[in-house]
């Protein structure tokens, strides 16, 4: 899966992913304070790294993305897990060092066996916590990316978030991994530094070693290790066309997004981070078409009011008076909080998330909208509920809404009453039930990442089974058609957030189907931009009847990248 599209050529460095193993040793009783002392210096020094990274992160990316770390210099400054380990130099005559290791062994066994999938993922956390602790206390340097003197790709089995936090501050040219989903705090970092990016490669970091060459192409989805020359050449052509190409679209960025034949649509980011917002402007974005909120629990614990409205007002600042559209939390599934545990579901993705947990968990749900509605006041501000499937749901939801209003009230607290209130469209019950969902909305966005994974039973983190998980399926073509007629139909705007929008491939086709706003990642909108400005309605309409006519999803990819590539033949599609 890419995380980060690009190319990248260059020699390989390893990410050793094995942990560090502390042989047991034992000390004197009088070397025991001295070995406190030190715990106590490599705690100390610990914790003042990631303060630096923060920083660094902080000043990129805002407060939101550095905040990943807070957890990280929470368990450092736990008293009790010292405690834990000062017992065991103190009572067992442990050096410092192996008293460390077994203490936050057993913590990492704890997280094993927790069947909540966030916080079982947090192993990888504490692995990098001990890693930092015993590096300080053996005066090792470990995989230091700091004095690289050349580009290098990086390949590794998995990569922590400190480690992905140093990047941009290295010579790390692109980043190849063998697990990781597009939702974990390494991905979101990677993305947000822009370079090169492949996950799930499953056994890379088994197949190649220090010194080997390896191709990044993450516009395809692969990596190629120890190319012959002439696939070298090919690349190195490859990867000076896509530098050229993203230096020549920086001129679009104050052009609007119009055909040739006067047909105006509106590009509009996704964000994660508040910050993102001015980053989306400066590419040429219109607005924020989905805030995806519950990136703020990547903090630690459930984020109060006040939490909230900080970071919806940093939001809309940095929009700069354009449109903000915040989709209420997305959690369960794969991005649940961190301090509750549920018992386990079989299959996640169709159990308590989204809207569904909202409404289960009302208090907290509340909280959210009387944020949003009293940041509301300071802009254009949207307000959609995700993954509805029913009516019923929708309109829960909406009787939630119209409590807080009234409790703002009561309390005298100044918020938006007329917010415009809408709809994730990503589950193909509410597809099939469009029309009655308009008629009770002010506006659709369609989330083809979650209604293409359900349509077609494919989970779209799951790099064995990629290949059913396809955008370009007939089904999904068709439905699409419905929604996006369907809401002309009964005047309601519609627009497309999920990751299929940034695909140049398909704005031919979307544009024909009559999507006339599309949202994506910031990095996208400008080729994006430039594929609308190059076509003309009247040419994406002939193209997208005749994609309509295919039964297979491979006959309509390869007709969509031929009739892209005749109107950006150098172009990466």
């Amino acid at each position: 899966m890419s995380v980060s599209p690009g190319v990248a050529i260059a020699e390989v460095v390893v990410l050793d992913a094995e942990e560090l193993r502390i042989p047991q040793r034992m000390v004197s009783p009088d070397k025991v304070p001295q070995e406190v002392e030190r715990l106590d210096q490599a705690i100390a020094t610990s914790i003042a790294d990631l303060d630096t990274q923060r920083a660094s992160v902080r000043e990129r990316l805002g407060q939101d993305a550095a905040d990943v770390f807070n957890w990280h210099v929470g368990v450092l400054k736990d008293a009790s897990q010292r405690r834990d380990i000062v017992d065991l130099i103190q009572n067992k005559h442990y050096s410092a060092p192996y008293a460390t290791s077994t203490v936050m062994r057993k913590q990492q066994r704890r997280f094993l066996q927790m069947t909540d999938p966030l916080l079982a993922e947090r192993i990888r956390d504490v692995q990098d916590i001990e890693r930092r602790v015993l590096r300080n206390l053996l005066g090792a340097s470990g995989e230091d990316m700091a004095h690289l003197t050349r580009e290098i790709i990086l390949v590794a089995h998995d990569l922590t978030t400190s480690q992905a936090a140093m990047l941009p501050e290295t010579k790390v040219a692109g980043v190849a991994l063998d697990v990781g989903g597009p939702t974990s705090h390494t991905a979101i970092l990677l993305r947000s530094w822009g370079m090169p990016a492949i996950v799930g490669l499953k056994n890379l970091s088994e197949l190649v070693s220090g010194g080997d060459t390896v191709i990044i192409d993450a516009v395809n989805h692969i990596v190629i290790a120890n190319p012959d020359e002439d696939t070298i050449a090919e690349y190195r052509a490859r990867q000076e066309k896509i530098a050229r190409i993203t230096g020549e679209l920086g001129h679009l960025k104050d052009l609007p997004a119009v055909t040739k034949d006067e047909i105006h649509v509106k590009l509009l980011a996704n964000i994660e981070y508040p910050k993102e917002a001015e980053i989306a402007v400066d590419k040429g974005a219109v607005g924020v078409g989905l805030y995806r909120t519950e990136f703020l629990f990547l903090r630690e614990g459930e984020p109060n009011e006040e939490r909230q409205y900080e970071a919806y007002k940093a939001a809309i600042e940095s929009a700069g008076g354009r449109p903000v559209t915040f989709r209420t939390f997305d959690l369960g599934a794969d991005k649940i909080t961190q301090e509750k545990t549920f018992e386990p579901e079989r299959n996640p993705m169709l159990g308590l998330r989204s809207i569904r947990y909202s409404l289960l968990h009302h208090k907290m749900f509340k909280v959210q909208l009387r944020a949003i509605l009293r940041v509301a006041v300071l802009g254009e501000v949207r307000l959609m509920f995700p993954l509805i499937s029913g009516l019923m749901e929708l309109r829960q939801a909406k009787m939630t809404l119209r409590d807080t209003m009234e409790d703002l009230e009561e309390e005298g607290i100044p918020f938006r009453e007329d917010v415009a209130v809408g709809m994730m469209m990503e589950t193909p019950a509410a597809a099939s039930q469009c029309r009655q969902f308009a008629r009770e909305v002010d506006f659709v966005s369609i989330g083809t990442n979650d209604l293409i994974q359900y349509l077609l039973a494919a989970d779209r983190g799951n790099e064995r089974v990629s290949r059913y998980y396809s955008p370009a399926h007939p089904a999904v073509v068709r439905s699409l058609r419905d929604i996006i007629r369907t809401c002309a139909h009964e005047g309601v705007d519609c627009s497309l957030c999920g990751e299929m929008a940034g695909e140049p491939m398909f704005t031919l086709l979307l544009l024909g189907l009559g999507l006339r706003s599309f949202s994506m990642a910031p990095i996208n909108i400008p080729e994006i931009k430039k594929l609308i400005r190059a076509c003309t309605l009247t040419s994406a309409e002939r193209v997208t009847r005749r994609a309509l006519t295919f039964d297979t999803d491979q006959q309509v990819l390869n007709y969509l990248r031929s009739e892209t590539k005749k109107l950006l033949p150098e172009d990466p599609i």
